[in-house]
C-alpha cells in the first residue's frame, strides 16, 4: 500500500486525527500567531512612585524654606561679576584640556615606545602625577614662583649664561593652566593608550602590506576605530576638569565661577544662595558638554551597530514555493546540498 493511500484511510476512520505535517493542508496551513503577555513589574512601579513622592516632599519643602535664600538666588544668578567669572571657568576649562590632551598623546607614545627610557619617564611622571591630590600640586605650582624667581641656563656652580625672571608663574591664571593641564595629561596619556592598544595588531600588518606609512596607518586605520574608545572617557574628563577648576584658589586664583561667588557670599553673608547659583552655572555648562558628548559619541560609533536611528529594517519576505522541477526550485535533499 502507498503512502499516500495510509494517509486517507487513517483520515476515514472516526476518532483518529491525522498526523501533523504529513498532509498537504497541514504544509500550507500558516503558523498560529504567539500571544505574547507582557510581563508585570509591581515591586518597580510602587519603588518609581515611592521615588517621586519623595522628590516631590524635598522640592515641596525646599520651595518654603527661607534659608536657602531664593530671591538671593534669583537677584545674581544673572549678575555681571558672577557672568565674568563663568567665562572664565569655561576658558580654564578649554585651554587646560588642550594641553592635558596634547601632552597625555605625547606620554602615550612614549608609554608605547620600544626606547626604555622614554617608557621609564613616560610611567614616573604618570606615577607622580596620578599619585598625589590635585589640589596639593595646585598649591606647589602657587609657590613655584617663589622656589625660582629666575630661570638661569649655563653650567652648574658657575655663572649662569643667561638668567630669565620667571613671569610665567606670576600670572595666576596660566599657572592654573598649567597645573590642571600637566595633572589630567596623566590620565588623558593612560585614556589615549587604551584606545590605541585596542585595536588589533592584524589592522597594522594589513596597513602595511597595503604599502601604508606610519602615518596613513595611524590617521585611516588605527585612529579612527581608537576613537570609539578614547572619546567617551575624554568626555567624562572634561566634564570633570570643568568641576575640578574650583579648587585653583588653592594657586590662589579667585576670578573663577566659585571663587568669585564665594566672595560675595562672604560680603552679603549669604552663602547659601551664592553656593546654589554657582551649582546652577555648572549645571549649566556640564548638561551642555554632555550633549556635545553625545553626538560625537555617536558620530563614532557609526558602523559599530550600536547606533539606535528609530527604523527597523522591514522583514524579508519568503521566497515564493516551487514544486519539485519548477524554475528556482531548490535542487537536492531538504538538508542542502547537490542531490
Amino acid at each position: 500500500m502507498s503512502e499516500p493511500e495510509s494517509d486517507r484511510m487513517i483520515e476515514a476512520e472516526p476518532g483518529r486525527t491525522p498526523r501533523a505535517g504529513r498532509g498537504r493542508d497541514a504544509d500550507n496551513a500558516p503558523p498560529e500567531a504567539i500571544v505574547a503577555i507582557p510581563l508585570r513589574h509591581p515591586w518597580r512601579i510602587l519603588i518609581a512612585v515611592v521615588l517621586l513622592l519623595g522628590l516631590a516632599v524635598f522640592v515641596l519643602d525646599a520651595a518654603q524654606r527661607a534659608d536657602y535664600g531664593w530671591p538671593d538666588v534669583g537677584k545674581y544668578i544673572f549678575d555681571r561679576r558672577i557672568s565674568q567669572a563663568a567665562w572664565v571657568t569655561l576658558w580654564l576649562t578649554i585651554y587646560s584640556m588642550i594641553g592635558a590632551i596634547v601632552i597625555g598623546l605625547l606620554l602615550a607614545i612614549m608609554r608605547l615606545s620600544p626606547n626604555p627610557v622614554l617608557k621609564s619617564i613616560a610611567w614616573l611622571y604618570i606615577w607622580i602625577f596620578r599619585g598625589t591630590p590635585v589640589y596639593v600640586q595646585l598649591v606647589f605650582w602657587g609657590i613655584v614662583s617663589l622656589i625660582y624667581p629666575v630661570f638661569t641656563l649655563g653650567i652648574p656652580f658657575t655663572t649662569p649664561w643667561v638668567t630669565v625672571p620667571n613671569e610665567i608663574f606670576t600670572n595666576l591664571f596660566i599657572t592654573a593652566v598649567i597645573g590642571l593641564a600637566l595633572n589630567e595629561a596623566a590620565y588623558m596619556s593612560e585614556i589615549v593608550r587604551a584606545g590605541l592598544l585596542s585595536v588589533d595588531e592584524g589592522q597594522e600588518e594589513a596597513s602595511t602590506a597595503l604599502a601604508m606609512s606610519w602615518g596613513q596607518t595611524m590617521r585611516y586605520v588605527v585612529v579612527p576605530q581608537a576613537m570609539k574608545i578614547i572619546i567617551p572617557p575624554t568626555g567624562n574628563e572634561v566634564i570633570s576638569m570643568l568641576k575640578t577648576t574650583s579648587l585653583v584658589a588653592a594657586i590662589p586664583l579667585s576670578v573663577d565661577l566659585y571663587g568669585v561667588s564665594r566672595g560675595i557670599s562672604a560680603v552679603t553673608f549669604t552663602p547659601v544662595p551664592l553656593l546654589i547659583v554657582a551649582s546652577l552655572w555648572y549645571l549649566l555648562f556640564t548638561s551642555v558638554l554632555m550633549v556635545g558628548q553625545h553626538f560625537i559619541e555617536k558620530r563614532f560609533s557609526r558602523g559599530t551597530g550600536r547606533v539606535k536611528t528609530g527604523k527597523e529594517p522591514a522583514a524579508p519576505e519568503a521566497p515564493p514555493t516551487a514544486g519539485p522541477g519548477a524554475p528556482g526550485a531548490p535542487l537536492g535533499t531538504d538538508f542542502g546540498g547537490k542531490g
